[in-house]
């Protein structure tokens, strides 16, 4: 981006008053252009793929994905710089740690907002690739301390979409991505099988192999077969094999 460009920005807040008032300060600035608005975390992550922006105002707390998971869940060499903007002071600090630009308290004021900006250009002209990929790392980990995930947002083109946990029957890896088998259908989404391990609940999903984690209640049976694997069969059909290095959750799913 060159000095005298100006900085693409979209803004996220599922409260309308506030979204507009971000949009608001966004059109008053002569080095900023408004390109989008977005009232949930879906929807800024559709915008980010179309539009590509340079700079994101994100509301922290938003119903069904947080300002982290949105950050997390971006792909490609595009990642938009991030300004938080929440009325929560106690992620002030989580906000830096992340490697965001700013943190924003609501109601925001026009000198502050001022500050942010400057902050931005500053940074938008200095940055790194490797700054960018570090700020989608420090996102996925603020968000999976938020507790277990529920989760997981995956995207078919320019679109996404949430895939529930509880829908999952089964999960593989495939290069850097987790596959999602639900029923007959498989759903890629960014992570890795020792993410997926530490971020699911135990009680719910149980790693059978270096490669495969399944969904208990989807278990039908489980073989013991003569070369000292498990086959696992699921209710769906599949049928999966699990290694010796597995064997004690394996017995686990036996009781």
């Amino acid at each position: 981006m060159s000095v005298t460009q100006s900085m693409r920005a979209v803004v996220v807040d599922d409260e309308p008053l506030v979204r507009e008032r971000i949009s608001a300060l966004v059109r008053e600035t002569s080095q900023l252009e408004l390109v989008g608005q977005a009232e949930n975390g879906l929807e800024a992550l559709n915008l980010i793929s179309t539009l590509q922006p340079d700079l994101l105002f994100i509301d922290v707390e938003m119903p069904e994905l947080s300002g982290f998971g949105v950050v997390a869940a971006i792909e490609g060499d595009h990642v938009p710089g991030v300004v938080f903007v929440t009325a929560f002071e106690h992620y002030a600090l989580r906000a830096f740690d992340v490697g965001a630009i700013d943190y924003l308290h609501k109601p925001v004021t026009p000198q502050r907002f001022a500050a942010a900006v400057e902050r931005a250009r500053q940074r938008l002209q200095q940055g790194s690739a490797t700054q960018r990929r570090a700020l989608v790392e420090g996102a996925a980990l603020a968000e999976r301390e938020r507790g277990t995930r529920t989760r997981y947002v995956v995207r078919r083109g320019k679109v996404h979409y949430f895939v529930p946990v509880d829908q999952i029957d089964w999960i593989d890896s495939a290069e850097n991505y987790l596959q999602l088998h639900v029923g007959d259908r498989a759903h890629l989404a960014r992570g890795t099988l020792k993410e997926a391990e530490e971020e699911l609940d135990p009680a719910r999903f149980a790693r059978i192999h270096r490669s495969t984690i399944v969904a208990i209640d989807r278990v039908q049976s489980v073989r013991r077969h003569e070369s000292g694997v498990h086959l696992v069969q699921l209710r769906t059909g599949a049928n999966l094999r699990s290694s010796r290095q597995y064997a004690e959750r394996v017995r686990r799913l036996l009781r």
